[in-house]
């Protein structure tokens, strides 16, 4: 098989499009490198999934616990502390064994004059129960960041605000958050950096994949158990971390300018990509 021919088959495999069996017998390099680019997809679908809506939810986590309220300020801290203090491997392991007792038969709700019936077997496949566990986390992870950034807001802008007559809702949509998100970008930025490599975490976690359309690891492991040889497939994986994760990088730190556009260019933090060892 060619190169091209691979392309052909094997180049939108991860998402049911093209060639449903996977190579065997002498397997190309670049099959290796099409398949697993292909996979990335996977990947990519996980991280921008769960950075967007935990974006949302890290909002409102941050702005609850950060509240003098305690009904809303301690559900949120517990929440924050336990997803903080659990690996996320093990945060895998219990949402699975959590989803695998729910009925795969689904539930049905009766309103009277309609009923409304769910499916809940899709709930154990990677590309929702995985994207659960990732967007919960990522969420927890946000939220402390942003809970920092909002106690650092410092008063005189607030004050001001309060000053020229601006309502509450006025003060934190024109000055609050905007500062908000300025001082919490460059640390949001590494959070978005760690989450992204965390969704190899989903080869190795309970969720199957779906119609066995893994992600890059998954292909990378099916090729070096295939040629005995993992110091192909798994460096080709890597490389596309790499290059995803500059991509990430330069997305991030351009919408880091816009955020500080108004200041000085001295006074302008800056991203820098300083890898997480430790978490």
């Amino acid at each position: 098989m060619t190169c091209s021919e691979a392309i052909a088959a094997y180049g939108l495999r991860a998402v049911g499009i093209g060639e449903r069996l996977l190579p065997s017998g002498e397997i190309s390099l670049c099959q290796q490198v099409v398949l697993i680019g292909s996979g990335l997809v996977w990947n990519l679908y996980f991280a921008i999934v769960a950075l967007v809506l935990g974006f949302f939810f890290a909002t409102v986590l941050a702005l609850a616990k950060a509240s003098p309220n305690v009904l809303f300020r301690r559900p949120a801290a517990i929440f924050i502390y336990l997803f903080r203090g659990t690996p996320l491997f093990i945060q895998f392991f219990f949402a699975y064994e959590l989803f695998v007792m729910i009925p795969r038969t689904g539930f049905e709700l009766d309103l009277g004059l309609v009923t409304v019936g769910a499916q809940t077997g899709w709930i154990t496949k990677a590309w929702l129960g995985a994207l659960i566990v990732l967007f919960l986390n990522t969420s927890a992870y946000t939220a402390e960041i942003f809970n920092g950034a909002l106690r650092a807001v410092p008063r005189g802008d607030v004050e001001a605000a309060m000053a020229v007559g601006m309502s509450p809702r006025q003060r934190f949509r024109r000055v609050v958050w905007p500062t908000m998100l300025r001082l919490a970008w460059p640390a949001y930025t590494n959070e978005a950096i760690f989450l992204f490599h965390a969704t190899t975490l989903v080869f190795f976690s309970s969720f199957p994949t779906w119609r066995q359309e893994g992600d890059a690891l998954y292909y990378a492991n099916y090729f070096a158990e295939k040629t005995f040889n993992p110091f192909v497939a798994y460096p080709i994986a890597a490389g596309y971390f790499v290059l995803a994760t500059l991509v990430l990088i330069l997305a991030f730190g351009w919408v880091n300018r816009r955020l500080n556009r108004h200041l000085a260019p001295a006074q302008r933090a800056r991203i820098r990509l300083r890898p997480q060892f430790i978490r």
